[in-house]
């Protein structure tokens, strides 16, 4: 696939070099049709599809937080039908160890040396299905995979390549047999999104669409792999002027004074918002951000990042978005 940009990029490193450009019209056209095609199996939800194209074209990684049932592992199922990538299914269980995901080296007889095997982490799109359903101790061997798309086991450090990308689907807290994910895990997912039930209209529409088996294995792929990275490249491209930065900075700084605020956004996480204002501005067909790409993105990159004073579990999600919210009144928007 060669898909072309007409921009004039000076550079990436400074917000304020970079100049707007003109996205073309086969860009939208395939991400919508990538939309389009997860929308079809995973109805009346396009506000978590377009999340979740958010974060894969930033390059990021997506967590789904609901109750079971409601079309968590569909959401991945979909996302991996319609892009021609390498995909694995890893069922996170208590007794699940960092081995069985990562892989092992095993003794060879006819050659007498040891020989690596592969975990299903190797693979261009990961479903961790039921991330906290397993131990602190398997979930930290994700850490280094998500940060730097590589993994360190017997002492060889093993690249991951490009694209990877990990939906991990979650329980709520309060569930029997969940633990919760430390605040370093929880910082690696770019996006964090929460299905909620489908209205009657969609959730009639699923029941009829099942009587002849899952609408998800007849999906066909709309993006392969190179498409996938090219598009993830172009969205570092996308213009983001100083004012913005400056903008999206205010917010980070605001969290980490705020006095209902215990732990603040990381830097990570401003990098996070970036990106991710970037991918939904091409999605939107824009060469450049502008003050509602941040806003608008702001709760669902922020929210599990940072630690309320006054709530735990799944109540300090909501806690953090109303705080947000106030925080973004309160900022003035640039021009």
């Amino acid at each position: 696939m060669n898909i072309l940009m007409k921009d004039s990029m000076e550079s990436r490193g400074n917000p304020g070099s970079v100049k707007p450009m003109e996205v073309d019209s086969s860009v939208v056209g395939l991400i919508n049709r990538m939309c389009e095609n997860i929308s079809s199996v995973f109805l009346g939800k396009s506000e978590v599809v377009q999340l979740a194209t958010v974060a894969l074209l930033a390059e990021g990684h997506l967590l789904v937080e609901d109750v079971p049932g409601i079309g968590k592992t569909l959401l991945a199922r979909a996302m991996a039908k319609s892009l021609s990538c390498s995909f694995n299914r890893i069922q996170f269980t208590p007794d699940l160890l960092p081995s069985d995901l990562l892989g092992t080296s095993v003794f060879q007889q006819n050659s007498g040396a040891f020989v690596f095997q592969p975990g299903p982490i190797f693979s261009q799109i990961i479903l961790a299905d039921e991330i906290n359903r397993s131990s602190p101790r398997t979930q930290s061997a994700l850490l280094e995979a998500m940060s730097d798309r590589q993994v360190s086991i017997d002492g060889k450090t093993r690249s991951l390549g490009s694209p990877f990308f990990v939906l991990a689907t979650q329980n709520p807290r309060e569930f029997e047999g969940t633990y919760p994910l430390p605040e370093s895990q929880m910082d690696r997912f770019m996006i964090r999104v929460s299905v909620g039930y489908p209205d009657r209209s969609s959730e009639k529409q699923i029941l009829v669409g099942h009587r002849d088996g899952e609408p998800v294995d007849d999906l066909k792929p709309v993006l392969s792999s190179e498409g996938l990275v090219e598009l993830q490249q172009m969205v570092c491209k996308i213009a983001v002027d100083e004012s913005i930065a400056d903008y999206l900075l205010d917010l980070i700084d605001s969290t980490r004074r705020h006095p209902d605020i215990l732990l603040g956004a990381s830097t990570r996480s401003a990098l996070g918002l970036y990106r991710a204002s970037q991918a939904i501005a091409l999605i939107r067909g824009r060469g450049f951000v502008v003050p509602d790409d941040v806003k608008n993105l702001a709760k669902h990159v922020l929210a599990h990042r940072i630690m309320p004073r006054s709530a735990g579990g799944t109540g300090a999600i909501r806690v953090a978005e109303q705080i947000l919210g106030d925080i973004l009144e309160r900022l003035v928007v640039p021009e």
